[in-house]
């Protein structure tokens, strides 16, 4: 896999804190060598990036950067949680997609999630997956994904 954070360098990725929780949860909580990260949302400085439902208010283009952005604050949680250097694999993420009536391309919109995971961690961040259409998410954010590593 190499060093992580060499390949967020490359990438052009800074890892931003952890997002705080917004109800009564942790961002990440770790049982033996695994990490069970929350849902999170495309939370940028405090805020969400953009809010509505895919397919209406947010096209899908727009919602798999999004996926994405939420992929890079569950690396924040991990890294607050145990850094990421003792990432051995993303094993399994669930993505959520607020869609409009009719929309059906959660798939690609959670690939935005899912390309990062491979881009920062190669082989490793290949990973088994659900993406899940749900007519709201909190604060009406498009978007969240949650996830379990394996972790060294």
């Amino acid at each position: 896999m190499g060093d992580v954070y060499a390949r967020l360098a490359e990438l052009g990725i800074t890892i931003p804190p952890v997002v705080p929780p917004v109800a009564a949860y942790v961002p990440a909580v770790r049982t033996g060598s695994h990490v069970y990260v929350s849902g999170q949302l495309p939370m940028v400085d405090g805020a969400l990036a953009a809010t509505g439902l895919v397919g209406a208010e947010v096209a899908p283009e727009r919602a798999k950067e999004l996926a994405r952005t939420c992929a890079i604050n569950v690396l924040a949680a991990v890294e607050a949680l145990a850094g990421l250097g003792s990432v051995v694999r993303v094993v399994k993420i669930v993505g959520f997609v607020a869609s409009a009536p009719g929309f059906t391309g959660q798939p690609g919109v959670v690939n935005g999630a899912s390309e990062l995971f491979g881009e920062v961690f190669g082989e490793a961040g290949q990973h088994a997956r659900s993406a899940v259409g749900v007519s709201a998410l909190p604060l009406n954010a498009p978007v969240e994904v949650e996830a379990i590593l394996e972790l060294s």
